[in-house]
């Protein structure tokens, strides 16, 4: 057989079209099959190592994606550290809290003490001394014409008596010729005063009763006691006070009472008479009082301490020739007193009163030598009567202004009584002067006891000039002068107290920076850890804060008070502070709790690891972020335990024993606090920035691999719709390679 095979050029154009169909197929195929268009370089050179560049270089950054994804747990993992580390340094805090609020631990801290005399929380500077003032009222009067001359001291303080008289002399009742006597009878009788019978009547005289009954008078032995029979052979029983009875008896009767007897009565009410002796119940009367004139002209006398008031029937007035009215009716005459150059121009009224610094002067319409007018432990000097307390009383019958400056001076304690036997001997106090009247002006002293403090009733206030300019005001006052104690101006130094600030106090009145309280002192006291107190004897101590309960005055950890304020004022040397027990043990009980957490810090420091690195304990991270090594974070761990967080263990007996030590405990928390949040602050940004390299890693992978598969892939609907196309074609490659077979054989056949 022959060794060449002679193809015609149907043949081999055919076979050649389906060799190169079925290599364009085969390429086809493997594209679809690899999704790729460039498989090999023999593709594309440029686009395949490009590609190889690329998906490398993704490949290299993915492996790194792990190391960082690492290092973000390590961060976490520090971060989850550090929040258990912050809730157990708040237990240590709360810790740290209970102590300042337990019991101060000591029963007393160090002071020292000193005794201020007089001294109170309100006035540190000691007992006030105060000196005499006066005060000045209005300008008073005398009685002379025109009121313009001054008064002195020796003005009386009533004034002239004032008179009622009848209009012409009386007649009796015999025969109505003759004039009526002092020895005239009262009731129907020969020579009597009237034919009426005034029994049961009664007359009132400045405000004292008389009255008439038709008996004889009691004997001496009868009377009760304080009942006075006024005068030998009277028939008038009197009760000393102003109130009397005049006992009318019969007209034929030797007892029966008389005119004389009547105008007796109305003197002692007037005050115009008094007793002044008494035997066996029979009074001795002294005074000038009323009279009948020998022409049988009535007169009734008042006192010079009141004006003259008669109130009584009709008819007795009427037969005295006081009134013309008649009748059973009563009728009213009165007659004032009348002023002179002896006297104020102004009289007192009987029964005002002056109330001075709680004393009472009370001014009475009786003259002072009326019996038993001195009470019992009472004194009389001059024209009033004192009790040695400051109580007086003025009898305007006779008293000058001179005796009322004596009485207010009693009353302030300008002066002083010293009573023997119903005697009163004044003296004036030491450092001041008695009141006086000048130009017509009382100067008041005020004394020293208090200030000066004057109320009256009746006129008093106003009769005296102490009303005011108005003559309504219903007090007079002065003030004393006062001088502060033995510390007024003086300072007090205290040296520097457990690092405060060094003080130096002055005493004063409270302004200007001065110290007068004790708030005052306490306040600048503060600035040097120390505090005061001081009771009712006027003993100051001084004391540690609460903050320094542990520490000593004078110590070698505090100050000393270094000056003293007068060489009078001492300080006690400073004792120590007195554990109280009790709390002491509270206080180690929260010591070892503070332990035991500062314990668990340091185990939660050491747990806080990831896969072999302790950012709390030391350990330093290093991330990689790129395939070259150049992009890199490197992050330095730090030592959280409680060493490198500044707590130290805490010792039962030294530490929270009082609140400057668990302050000290407070700060250095509050420190470890701050740190711990600032390294929360530190590793949260860098984990934000280890997260934002991570996702930026692993979008750039997915930029690279895309970028790869932009050179490389293939169209899978173009390579679909290639392969069809090229199958059909090589079915047809098929189909006209038979046919260019058959058209060979054809002619093969017509040679055979």
């Amino acid at each position: 057989m022959s060794s060449n095979v002679v193809l015609s050029a149907a043949v081999r154009q055919n076979l050649l079209s389906l060799q190169s169909t079925a290599s364009l197929l085969a390429t086809t195929q493997t594209d679809l099959a690899t999704g790729n268009l460039v498989n090999s370089a023999l593709d594309n050179p440029t686009s395949y190592f490009t590609a190889q560049g690329l998906n490398t270089r993704a490949s290299n950054i993915s492996n790194l994606l792990n190391g960082i994804s690492n290092g973000v747990q390590v961060l976490q993992a520090a971060n989850t550290g550090i929040t258990s580390l912050q809730s157990l340094v708040e237990n240590a805090q709360s810790v740290a809290n209970q102590a300042l609020q337990a019991p101060i631990g000591y029963d007393t801290k160090s002071n020292y003490s000193t005794t201020i005399g007089g001294a109170t929380s309100s006035d540190l500077r000691g007992t006030t001394t105060y000196s005499n003032a006066v005060a000045t009222g209005n300008v008073l009067y005398g009685g002379t014409a025109g009121g313009t001359t001054a008064a002195t001291s020796g003005a009386t303080l009533g004034a002239t008596a004032g008179t009622l008289v009848s209009s012409t002399g009386v007649i009796s009742t015999s025969g109505g010729t003759t004039d009526i006597t002092s020895s005239s009878f009262l009731t129907a009788a020969a020579n009597g005063l009237s034919t009426s019978s005034y029994a049961g009547d009664s007359l009132n005289v400045n405000g004292h009763t008389i009255t008439f009954v038709q008996t004889a008078v009691p004997g001496a032995a009868s009377l009760t006691s304080g009942e006075y029979i006024a005068g030998t052979g009277s028939n008038v029983v009197t009760d000393g006070s102003g109130d009397s009875t005049i006992y009318l008896g019969t007209s034929t009767a030797s007892s029966a009472a008389t005119v004389s007897d009547l105008l007796n009565a109305i003197d002692l009410a007037s005050g115009a008479k008094y007793i002044s002796a008494e035997t066996t119940g029979t009074a001795t009367l002294a005074g000038s009082g009323s009279s009948v004139s020998v022409s049988g002209v009535v007169t009734l006398s008042g006192s010079t301490g009141a004006s003259l008031t008669v109130t009584g029937t009709s008819d007795l007035l009427h037969a005295l020739d006081l009134t013309t009215a008649t009748g059973t009716g009563e009728t009213t005459l009165s007659a004032p007193l009348a002023t002179s150059s002896a006297s104020l121009g102004t009289p007192i009224q009987a029964g005002s009163t002056l109330t001075v610094d709680g004393h009472t002067i009370t001014f009475v319409n009786e003259n002072k030598s009326t019996l038993n007018v001195v009470p019992t432990g009472s004194g009389s000097n001059g024209n009033i009567v004192t009790d040695g307390n400051g109580d007086s009383t003025v009898f305007l019958q006779s008293a000058t202004v001179a005796d009322l400056l004596n009485a207010v001076d009693l009353a302030t304690g300008t002066q002083t009584a010293a009573i023997a036997s119903s005697t009163a001997v004044l003296s004036t106090a030491t450092g001041v002067t008695k009141s006086s009247i000048a130009s017509g002006v009382l100067t008041i002293s005020t004394g020293t006891t208090s200030d000066l403090s004057i109320t009256g009733t009746g006129n008093a206030l106003s009769a005296l000039g102490l009303a005011g300019n108005t003559g309504t005001q219903s007090s007079f006052t002065a003030a004393r002068t006062a001088t502060a104690g033995s510390l007024a101006g003086k300072t007090l130094s205290f040296s520097s107290f457990e690092g405060g600030t060094a003080v130096t106090v002055t005493f004063g009145d409270g302004t200007n920076s001065t110290v007068k309280s004790l708030s005052q002192l306490n306040s600048a006291l503060q600035a040097d850890n120390l505090t005061a107190s001081i009771d009712t004897t006027g003993n100051l101590t001084i004391s540690t804060a609460n903050d320094f309960a542990s520490s000593t005055l004078g110590g070698t950890a505090g100050g000393v008070i270094s000056g003293t304020a007068t060489t009078a004022l001492s300080f006690t040397t400073a004792a120590a502070p007195v554990v109280d027990a009790g709390s002491q043990t509270t206080r180690a009980n929260l010591v070892t709790q503070y332990n035991n957490i500062l314990d668990q810090i340091n185990k939660t420091a050491q747990d806080a690891s990831y896969n072999g690195i302790n950012l709390l304990n030391g350990d330093n991270l290093q991330l990689v972020f790129d395939e070259t090594g150049k992009s890199t974070l490197d992050i330095a761990g730090t030592t959280e335990n409680a060493n490198g967080l500044g707590l130290a263990n805490l010792t039962q007996g030294t530490d929270f024993v009082d609140n400057n030590s668990t302050n000290k405990v407070l700060a250095s928390l509050t420190t470890a606090s701050t740190n711990l949040s600032s390294l929360a602050s530190t590793l949260g940004s860098n984990l934000s920035v280890v997260q934002n390299r991570q996702t930026f890693n692993t979008n750039l992978i997915n930029v690279l691999q895309t970028g790869a598969s932009n050179l490389t892939i293939a169209d899978p609907n173009q390579l679909a719709a290639q392969s069809q196309a090229l199958t059909t074609r090589q079915s047809i490659a098929v189909s006209a390679l038979a046919l260019a077979n058959q058209n060979q054989q054809s002619v093969l056949q017509l040679l055979r």
